[in-house]
């Protein structure tokens, strides 16, 4: 059996070819079956079974010539933000402002953006990514109105926000919106302070089917005025309480135990909790909207209202 020549040890697992035959590395030694190519002219020490856009991406870094980065949704999953639901698949795209020149490759969705000063950042393992904000309108191409929406929400949310309004608004402005407005239709639907993207699609859902828009993420207290419960959308003027519950299986009794103490002091403080599962969604979502009317209905609001 031939034993291979070792890689020179100042190669990282992902490298490009050009790179190793300068280090040293033989071209008989780069076509050996121990190294992957998922990319043309890119080796890769072992890729795993993960196909993730993350793992995608690195193994794609090396051969990102200069001025090209990572763009349009695939900085939402680099970043851990919104993205569309199963069965949509994020693509790997990657782009360059003109004059210099986007990737072909198989793969890889290229672009060659308009010229304008860029706006990359540092993303992990010091990826180069597009600007989230830029992202955000870049993906006006590719998402429908709803996960634009909760993209939007994604980059308002948090006590120390990606972009605010203005941002988003400013980028639309100086660059134009695209099909049919998508995007200003998307940012006016859009509400600082969202905590996940269902919670998103719960209060498009419910506004969809005629019931008030609830407020976000509203703090509950008691009638002496200690903290309850911050809950994801509230009825105030009803002090109906709705909120997006994701488990799909048992998990740690004691935190399931915490959560029903929870749920009875956000009762006990006046307040009806209205618990959507995730097989409330199913098909049209009716379910979810009948269990937060028939709340509301309870509490004394009427149609129209």
């Amino acid at each position: 059996m031939t034993r291979r020549h070792p890689l020179p040890e100042s190669l990282p697992d992902r490298f490009h070819v050009t790179e190793a035959l300068r280090r040293g590395a033989s071209r008989t030694r780069l076509r050996a079956s121990d190294l992957v190519a998922p990319f043309h002219g890119v080796r890769s020490r072992s890729l795993g079974d993960d196909d993730s856009i993350f793992e995608r991406c690195r193994a794609y870094a090396p051969r990102l010539a200069e001025g090209q980065f990572f763009s349009h949704e695939t900085v939402f999953v680099l970043r851990g933000l919104s993205t569309p639901e199963w069965p949509y698949t994020p693509r790997l795209h990657v782009s360059a402002h003109r004059p210099a020149r986007e990737p072909r490759t198989q793969g890889v969705v290229g672009h060659r953006l308009q010229t304008r000063e860029p706006a990359t950042e540092s993303g992990p393992e010091g990826m180069p990514i597009e600007n989230a904000v830029r992202a955000w309108r870049q993906c006006g191409r590719l998402w429908p109105l709803d996960d634009l929406v909760a993209g939007a929400d994604a980059l308002l949310a948090g006590r120390q926000p990606i972009a605010c309004v203005a941002d988003l608004d400013a980028e639309i402005s100086l660059m134009g919106d695209v099909r049919g407005g998508v995007l200003r239709r998307a940012l006016a639907l859009a509400r600082p302070g969202v905590r996940s993207p269902r919670e998103t699609r719960l209060r498009l859902l419910l506004v969809r089917h005629g019931l008030p828009e609830p407020d976000v993420n509203i703090d509950i207290f008691s009638v002496r005025g200690d903290f309850i419960a911050e809950v994801d959308l509230a009825f105030e003027k009803w002090r109906v309480a709705v909120e997006y519950d994701g488990r799909v299986h048992a998990e740690d009794p004691r935190q399931f135990a915490r959560d029903a103490d929870r749920w009875a002091a956000i009762r006990d403080a006046g307040w009806d909790h209205v618990r959507i599962l995730n097989h409330h969604f199913r098909g049209d979502g009716a379910a979810a909207v009948g269990l937060a009317r028939a709340a509301l209905l309870r509490a004394g609001w009427r149609p129209g209202q």
